[in-house]
């Protein structure tokens, strides 16, 4: 029996959740970013019609589209948002995995007897997201994750496809170099400067070859993925009980103040989902991917539980500074391990101490947020200033 993969990515989820909430954006330029030095979180595609992209700094989406709508990233809304459309998601399958707000792979492998073929259960899960959140998203299938998220973008916005067993190396010539997942525009570069303009010519390399041109890391990486071959970037390793965000740039981003405030939207994020689930946890981690295919992480493991969300950024700025050596990033992540349930005495505990006004607040956010749905409170650092 064949494994069956779907990858499913919901179309522009930021912008499209803003659209949803405001009707009167709908098939306007929607442009989510914080202020004039932040960067762009997510874009519509009315927008990307400009050329605005993501990780782009919102000066730049500003000159090229100047009658966009700018608006504040509502974090909260977007995790409220992916937790119920998450949660609907296992009708389809008890093995989900999550691998970032927008974005998670189902395994079908199996279901065709009980849900029927597995191109009907795509459709069915297309126009239950639809239906019941309003969201168009886009499908992939196939036997590996790794084809399955690049069937995904094969045919977006609102696209479906299958990669059927056999059928991969004609897939994969379909392609452009910069479709491959995980392949930046330094390294189309690099592989042009070699006279390679498809994966088809990538082939004529040998593997000996390409770990000589670009390390052993990134020319196996390459190696494989002309092949169609899952690299393994979505094994489903993680910490032990642990909560993660991570995102995948469109281009290559560097900027570290940029970084820096992309870093705290997943560090938002992951906080206030460990919080409202009552979880503790000491262990912080950062993730991330270079241009080069590079794959860092590091951790530590503080002598008490995360207690505020301002201590869990600053940890993962550090390791972040201690790891990174400034080279254009594909992806980030960040995430808490080592969760436990909450105790009340622990809760009392952690938040006992009357200097640490942040985690005070940061408590009384989380349990408004479980309390009432109290979506609209965002972090000051991330809501775009007034217009004079």
């Amino acid at each position: 029996m064949h494994n069956v993969w779907l990858h499913l990515d919901l179309d522009a989820f930021y912008a499209s959740v803003e659209q949803l909430d405001r009707p009167e954006y709908r098939g306007l330029p929607v442009i989510v970013g914080q202020g004039k030095r932040g960067v762009v979180s997510a874009c519509s595609y009315e927008a990307r019609e400009f050329g605005v992209r993501s990780a782009m700094p919102v000066a730049q989406a500003e000159k090229l589209c100047p009658d966009g709508i700018f608006l504040p990233v509502r974090m909260q809304r977007y995790q409220e948002v992916s937790r119920a459309l998450m949660q609907h998601l296992y009708d389809f399958t008890p093995e989900l995995q999550q691998i970032s707000v927008d974005e998670a792979f189902l395994n079908l492998s199996g279901t065709e007897r009980l849900l029927g073929p597995v191109e009907a259960s795509a459709a069915r899960i297309k126009l239950q997201v639809r239906n019941t959140f309003g969201l168009a998203c886009s499908v992939g299938i196939a036997e590996t994750k790794f084809l399955a998220k690049l069937a995904s973008d094969y045919r977006k916005p609102d696209g479906l496809y299958r990669v059927l067993p056999g059928d991969e190396l004609r897939f994969i010539d379909t392609l452009k170099l910069s479709d491959l997942f995980g392949v930046g525009k330094r390294t189309v570069q690099l592989l042009e400067g070699l006279g390679v303009r498809s994966p088809a010519d990538l082939r004529k390399f040998r593997q000996e070859e390409l770990r000589g041109y670009f390390g052993p890391s990134s020319g196996e990486y390459l190696y494989q993925v002309a092949r169609g071959r899952d690299p393994g970037i979505y094994s489903g390793d993680a910490e032990d009980r642990s909560i993660s965000h991570e995102t995948t740039f469109e281009s290559d981003l560097q900027d570290p103040q940029a970084v820096r405030t992309v870093l705290l939207e997943l560090c938002e994020a992951v906080f206030f989902r460990m919080a409202t689930q009552e979880l503790s946890g000491a262990v912080i981690f950062v993730k991330f991917r270079t241009h080069e295919f590079l794959t860092r992480s590091a951790r530590h493991t503080l002598s008490r539980p995360v207690a505020s969300l301002d201590l869990f950024y600053q940890e993962c700025v550090r390791l972040l500074e201690k790891t990174w050596d400034g080279s254009p990033l594909r992806l980030i992540g960040a995430g808490i391990g080592g969760l436990h349930d909450n105790d009340e005495d622990r809760q009392l505990d952690l938040f006992s101490d009357k200097s640490d006004r942040s985690a005070k607040v940061d408590a009384a956010v989380a349990e408004l947020r479980r309390r009432y749905g109290a979506n609209e409170l965002v972090r000051a650092r991330l809501v775009k200033p007034r217009q004079p």
